[in-house]
């Protein structure tokens, strides 16, 4: 007798395995922390500090842009945050484990999955999405674990729930409140004004692994736009410098700092993308010919649209292999064609609801949230 697995059932068989063993592992670790915590007078008095009212944590200092607009509007109300950031290794992110915190916001998925467990102490956890797009666009199981969703767009709450029936989770409270940090764009360049005539100029943003644009195309695309007299600027993803390295420095070697090209790793990227003819600030933009596996992400549960990928061909150009060629008249055919401004008017309707508003909105939930886990421990006390 033979079976046979389909290639999709074998990756997600896998990926369940890999979750479950390491799973375990993280357990151990969990466990064996506590028992340091309570063996540990100088720990434990740590654990047993005062409960913060509201706590923020992010893993990586360029989720910053995220959470400022929201951190500026609590603070104006004169609400106390305690502010936490770590990146995904550091040790300090096993003390979350055991944090005392009425309500938690964190753009970083995962909780309760890996090592990043749920505290007791802390009533409420709340995720906001770090990126206009998908929310099963994390890997499997990204934010089952959270009591609170800060999302954009109706697509979000449709691939939320869908998530939640298949996996038979309690309803988690799903809150729209916009963008904060696309509000915070917009202000910052309605204040700058008009940009200076300059060439036309093109922004290189790629992504990071096998799929993504320098590992398909490598320099031939820096060549054919330098080619074609555009102004280039080239941003890769901050992952690639880590985990692409020789690939990049070779790029860097290859393509050095001109008149005509400049490598950028700004932590702030409002210059490059207001300085950018093609890309973002209402402008449009062209994708890579890549294949995307579902398997690691939330998304291969869900047979929904992938949003992102239904909505790119009405803001640009996909680039392949056959039309690699004319690259340069795409760049133009993408400035001029008023069907992409159009596709671009669609794609904010979708996924930036209550533009302008979002810190706003966001404030005014974890407000709320606080108030009212305030006054249930307090009847709680003897």
């Amino acid at each position: 007798m033979k079976l046979y697995i389909d290639p999709g059932t074998g990756s997600m068989l896998f990926a369940i395995l890999i979750g479950i063993i390491g799973a375990l592992n993280f357990a151990l670790r969990g466990w064996i922390i506590k028992l340091r915590f309570l063996l540990s007078g100088g720990e434990k008095t740590a654990v047993d500090q005062e409960k913060h009212p509201l706590a923020v944590f992010v893993d990586d200092k360029r989720y910053w842009n995220v959470m400022e607009p929201v951190c500026r509007e609590l603070d104006r109300r004169g609400l106390d945050v305690a502010y936490l950031t770590a990146s995904p290794d550091d040790p300090a992110l096993q003390k979350l484990n055991f944090l005392r915190a009425n309500v938690l916001l964190s753009t970083t998925p995962g909780l309760d999955v890996y090592q990043w467990k749920r505290s007791p102490s802390v009533d409420c956890y709340v995720h906001i999405l770090h990126a206009a797009n998908e929310v099963a666009g994390y890997r499997m199981f990204g934010i089952d674990y959270y009591d609170t969703v800060f999302v954009s767009g109706d697509y979000q709450i449709r691939d939320l729930r869908a998530l939640e029936a298949l996996r038979g989770l309690p309803a988690k409270e799903v809150v729209k409140i916009g963008i904060p940090y696309m509000d915070e764009m917009k202000r910052r360049l309605d204040a700058a004004g008009p940009i200076a005539p300059h060439r036309t100029t093109v922004l290189i943003a790629p992504s990071w692994g096998p799929s993504a644009i320098f590992s398909k195309y490598g320099g031939k695309i820096i060549d054919k736009l330098l080619a074609g007299g555009y102004h280039v600027i080239i941003r890769p993803h901050p992952q690639s410098y880590k985990s692409e390295k020789d690939m990049i420095d070779k790029l860097m070697a290859a393509y050095p700092d001109s008149e005509d090209l400049e490598w950028n790793r700004d932590n702030d990227n409002f210059d490059v993308l207001r300085r950018a003819d093609l890309l973002v600030f209402d402008k449009p933009v062209i994708y890579a010919d890549t294949k995307f596996d579902k398997s690691p992400y939330d998304c291969w549960w869900l047979d929904t649209p992938y949003w992102t990928f239904e909505i790119l061909p009405q803001i640009g150009q996909q680039l392949t292999e056959d039309n690699f060629d004319t690259l340069g008249d795409m760049v133009q055919q993408c400035l001029t064609d008023p069907k992409y401004a159009q596709g671009r008017d669609a794609a904010r309707a979708q996924t930036w609801v209550y533009p302008g508003e979002g810190a706003v909105r966001a404030a005014d939930y974890l407000e709320q949230k606080v108030k009212e886990l305030t006054a249930t421990h307090e009847e709680k006390e003897p």
